[in-house]
């Protein structure tokens, strides 16, 4: 629970003070709103929308204060992006009544740390050695192998599979053989990580994979062995990471786009949905949208599609 002025707080609001203290609990559509809940609201109509509900806070973009929207209204605050605020508040509602637990059917090996009001699912596995950070959420089914670090408020969904061995084989060139080359290394993943269902990320060989703070990583994902992802890099589902690539801070990376090894994705470059980045490529420019198969910048792929279709 949480009142206006905590909100404000959380939020940096505009002109909190004149606000009435109201005990908000949750957020809400505006339809199922009520006394208790928040709501937000990112144009005029929809805050006229929300001021007509029973919502307790309405969290509206500064900018429609210019706007002939009622300033008088208690249940307003100003905030420079309505839709980030509300996730925020929602973030914090939730932290503040999270308390710890571990299922009955889970299984913890030895020498586990487990954080202050950190859950753990039904069925999860966390192997001997790992440590788990504080207010984590381990979901159901979640295996996590053996010396694997997460930090705090780290979420990880049904299904995945942190610190798994990588794919990493030396052959034999006279006989064929494939011989697995040593998988000894581990997985660090920092604070506010969020992994998808059935997500895998591998252990480092002899070094460590790595996944940055605050980054989001869909569902069926897959990273291989001694990569490493920035800080607040974005992932969506079906994207395969080649083992020893590195993806820096801020990457957007789209639905199903495959990297090569040894490649690198440079920080803020956004790759459309079922880009393949060669191995050994480096993608660079802040910003820049590379997409198709091999990625390059948008207007080249989008010229390579005009010239095909008036061929």
């Amino acid at each position: 629970m949480a009142t206006t002025a905590d909100i404000a707080v959380w939020t940096s609001a505009e002109g909190a003070g004149a606000h009435k203290a109201a005990d908000l609990t949750r957020v809400s559509s505006l339809e199922d709103a009520s006394p208790d809940a928040v709501v937000f609201a990112m144009d005029a109509e929809t805050l006229a929308s929300a001021l007509a509900s029973s919502a307790g806070l309405v969290l509206a973009n500064a900018k429609l204060k210019d706007a002939d929207s009622p300033l008088d209204d208690a249940r307003v605050l100003w905030v420079r992006d309505a839709r980030y605020a509300f996730s925020l508040v929602a973030h914090k509602l939730a932290a503040t009544g999270q308390t710890g637990s571990i299922d009955s059917t889970a299984v913890i090996g030895r020498d586990v740390v487990i954080g202050e009001g950190t859950s753990i699912g039904p069925g999860a596995v966390i192997g001997d050695g790992s440590l788990i950070g504080q207010r984590c959420r381990i979901d159901a089914r979640v295996i996590i192998y053996p010396g694997v670090v997460l930090g705090d408020e780290v979420v990880v969904q049904a299904g995945a599979v942190l610190g798994g061995t990588g794919f990493g084989y030396a052959r034999n060139a006279e006989t064929g053989e494939y011989l697995l080359f040593p998988q000894q290394g581990r997985l660090i993943i920092d604070a506010r990580v969020e992994i998808g269902a059935n997500t895998t990320i591998d252990r480092g060989a002899l070094g460590e994979t790595r996944i940055g703070f605050g980054t989001k990583i869909d569902n069926l994902v897959h990273i291989g062995h001694n990569c490493i992802i920035g800080r607040n890099v974005v992932i969506a589902a079906q994207t395969g990471i080649s083992g020893s690539s590195v993806v820096e801070d801020g990457a957007i990376l789209g639905g199903q786009v495959g990297i090569g090894e040894h490649a690198t994705v440079g920080e803020g470059v956004i790759l459309g949905g079922g880009a393949g980045v060669l191995s050994g490529k480096k993608m660079r420019g802040p910003g820049e949208v590379f997409w198709g198969r091999p990625a390059r910048p948008l207007k080249e792929y989008l010229r390579d599609l005009a010239r095909l279709k008036h061929r």
